[in-house]
């Protein structure tokens, strides 16, 4: 491979991790605080859609967002509802979630659209843009590649690397995040500290639907344009395997997002490549890849990564 096919790997790799990322640190938060939540999946997918029918009905990118960011942060205030509030099962919260989610979604879009479950096309207008654009034929050898992975990538792109920077800050840095991962593990402690237990867990909530509103919004203001039916694909749990293979670190959590980020931008490449002795690469093969990956991780190391110790457990206030 040159240069150029190497920086356009890189590239690719660093967008679809994108999503993988926002939403990995968004269950970092979450868990962290002591909230299981199998709903990523669910607000991914009704966020992405909220910002592609606004941005189709409104002609505004602002208002999108803003939207999404609402949803988003409504659907993670009725996981605490139901969670933490009224100590329901976390598991069976989030499943809900995600489930309802990937119905009402269509049974939207068909009402609104009719355009069996999609929404419109968005114009180029309502698209996040690159940042910059810069044509590595300009540039030297050794600079083409470069400039082809790093340069000409969306603002959220950026933000996503920034935000993993600014989750480990806040959960290692403040007194906040010290109180956030208490929370996490001993929640009697902190609430004998006269902090509540509820309200940390519902901060951190509200953050994770902020986080999974801005890798809903992604898939359909960057990778895609227009929202179509589960168009998520599983982005989610695989999410949630990052998160356990990165020990419910953002750092660790970064680097399974961008390994499978990398396995996604490679199965493109190896369409239609052949092996010797073996010939054509299955389509379908290769498209398996992060998934079997996601397989892997998580039989092979949600064993061994320790989880926050009250992870999953009510908190129920002794009076």
């Amino acid at each position: 491979m040159d240069e150029i096919q190497i920086g356009a790997l890189v590239a690719s790799t660093l967008r679809v991790a994108t999503p993988l990322i926002l939403c990995a640190l968004a269950g970092i938060l979450s868990e962290r605080a002591g909230v299981i939540d199998l709903g990523l999946e669910g607000k991914m997918l009704m966020t992405a859609f909220t910002a592609a029918a606004v941005a189709a009905t409104s002609g505004s990118l602002a208002l999108a967002l803003l939207s999404a960011l609402a949803v988003g942060v409504a659907m993670s205030m009725l996981h605490g509802w139901g969670c933490v509030r009224h100590a329901g099962d976390q598991v069976v919260m989030g499943m809900a979630l995600t489930m309802t989610a990937a119905g009402l979604t269509v049974v939207l879009a068909l009402a609104a659209f009719h355009l069996g479950g999609q929404t419109p096309a968005l114009p180029d207008a309502l698209r996040l843009k690159p940042l910059w654009s810069v044509d590595p034929a300009t540039l030297p050898r050794g600079l083409r590649g470069v400039s082809l992975a790093l340069l000409g990538h969306n603002v959220m792109v950026y933000a996503s690397f920034a935000a993993v920077g600014a989750v480990w800050w806040v959960l290692y840095r403040t007194r906040f995040g010290l109180r956030l991962r208490a929370t996490g593990e001993n929640p009697a402690m902190v609430d004998a500290a006269g902090v509540s237990v509820r309200r940390m867990r519902f901060a951190a909530l509200g953050l994770n639907g902020a986080l999974a509103s801005l890798a809903g919004c992604y898939l359909v203001l960057a990778l895609n344009a227009s929202f179509s039916p589960n168009m998520t694909a599983g982005r989610g749990y695989m999410a949630l395997a990052a998160m356990i293979f990165g020990k419910w670190h953002p750092l660790g959590a970064l680097a399974a997002c961008l390994l499978f980020g990398f396995l996604d931008a490679a199965s493109i490449q190896l369409q239609g490549v052949s092996l010797p002795g073996l010939g054509a690469v299955p389509v379908q093969a290769v498209q398996a890849l992060p998934y079997v990956m996601t397989v892997v991780l998580l039989a092979g190391f949600v064993g061994r990564s320790r989880a926050p110790a009250a992870l999953g457990r009510p908190y129920l206030k002794e009076r």
